[in-house]
């Protein structure tokens, strides 16, 4: 199941409240003691800048893996999110020294630092968001492709036995190839410990299989439904999607069933193929229009349709394809700001829930959205 820490931070007791989530993750993600009070670090002071800055915020803290999907070797991936003024200069809020609140200015460059990954973007009156992993010493820092096989990216509870067999549940934090990166947020509804949507991502050969599942409703059985679709994909990420929702019909009967999309990507001929069933919802950028990607009617490990058609398109470097599940409202508006389309998958995700909300209220159901998209030319 999904573990996720979701913090609002709306006043001073709640900092101590991300430092402890931020710990609490660090210990599942099996970090050493300085790793982790760099994480606690990092938390705290992004939790403080939403207050100082933002007149409050959320903070989602999540233990996942690299794009190795490596078992043991996992990071702590923090998101601050806020419906603040924004900043009019990014670059200068990073330096040290820069403050508007009157402080030392040195949280962001410290959190910038202490990451294997940070990455920012902000808008002047509509917000911030800020993304920060913390994972093991050195040696294990950076962008890593996964070999063939591998998941882009596990939960602790999550990770490959040593028989290699696949377990249920991700969340991935970075790039899937050289040319290509996935990233993601999953907020549980009303701040529970798990959340009943799940998705994953899994690299086979030069075959990408990007999936996301909402078990019906909420809590743990929705929780194991979705899991259970996880499990499969990382088990098949060789058979095309519809083949796939076909393995995974069979998989869920005896669960709630759920609603199921898979994307899977060509890496080598640029071919996208994409097959859902249930509302899942699906938009894959093209040029500066965004296209619906249809799934049928139904619940997979219930009422499959008959038919399971795949729609096909051509992948390039301006696509960017974004998986939701249904906590976002039906006419969300996908992301228009360029800056954002180049930015972490996980910062366009956090963005793209954010902004098809309010800061009252931010989600009505549990929520996750995934993202695939292009690494920039200057990007890990």
């Amino acid at each position: 199941m999904t573990r996720v820490w979701d913090v609002p931070v709306h006043d001073s007791t709640r900092v101590r409240d991300a430092r402890v989530a931020a710990e609490s993750a660090a210990a599942l993600a099996g970090l050493d003691r300085s790793r982790a009070a760099d994480a606690a670090l990092v938390a705290t002071e992004l939790a403080t800048n939403l207050l100082k800055h933002a007149r409050g915020g959320q903070l989602l803290v999540e233990a996942v893996a690299p794009p190795s999907g490596r078992a043991g070797d996992l990071l702590v991936q923090i998101v601050a999110v806020d419906h603040g003024p924004g900043m009019s200069d990014v670059p200068a809020a990073l330096g040290d020294g820069f403050s508007t609140a009157g402080s030392l200015g040195a949280g962001l460059g410290t959190c910038q630092r202490l990451a294997d990954d940070f990455d920012l973007h902000s808008v002047p009156g509509r917000g911030t968001v800020a993304l920060a992993r913390i994972g093991g010493p050195a040696r294990t820092r950076g962008h890593r492709e996964p070999t063939p096989g591998q998941a882009c990216g596990q939960t602790p509870e999550q990770a490959p036995d040593q028989a290699g067999a696949a377990a249920p549940g991700d969340v991935s934090p970075a790039s899937a190839s050289p040319s290509v990166r996935v990233g993601g947020v999953n907020i549980p509804f009303r701040g529970a410990a798990c959340s009943g949507d799940a998705w994953t991502c899994v690299r086979d050969r030069d075959r990408l299989t990007l999936m996301l599942a909402d078990g019906l409703g909420h809590g743990p059985e929705a929780a194991r439904a979705s899991t259970t679709a996880v499990h499969e994909v990382r088990r098949s990420p060789h058979l095309p999607p519809a083949e796939l929702l076909r393995l995974l019909d069979a998989s869920l009967r005896g669960t709630r069933g759920a609603a199921v999309a898979v994307a899977q990507l060509d890496l080598r001929t640029g071919r996208l193929l994409f097959a859902g069933v249930g509302n899942v919802g699906a938009r894959l950028r093209e040029g500066d229009s965004w296209r619906h990607l249809l799934s049928r009617p139904g619940i997979v490990g219930a009422h499959r349709p008959t038919t399971l058609p795949e729609t096909e398109a051509a992948w390039a470097e301006d696509r960017l394809l974004v998986l939701h599940s249904d906590g976002l409202p039906s006419r969300w508006a996908p992301p228009v700001d360029p800056r954002l389309l180049s930015c972490d998958p996980a910062v366009t995700a956090a963005a793209t829930v954010r902004d098809a909300g309010s800061s009252a209220r931010p989600v009505r159901d549990d929520t996750a959205v995934a993202v695939l998209s292009p690494t920039p030319p200057d990007g890990p």
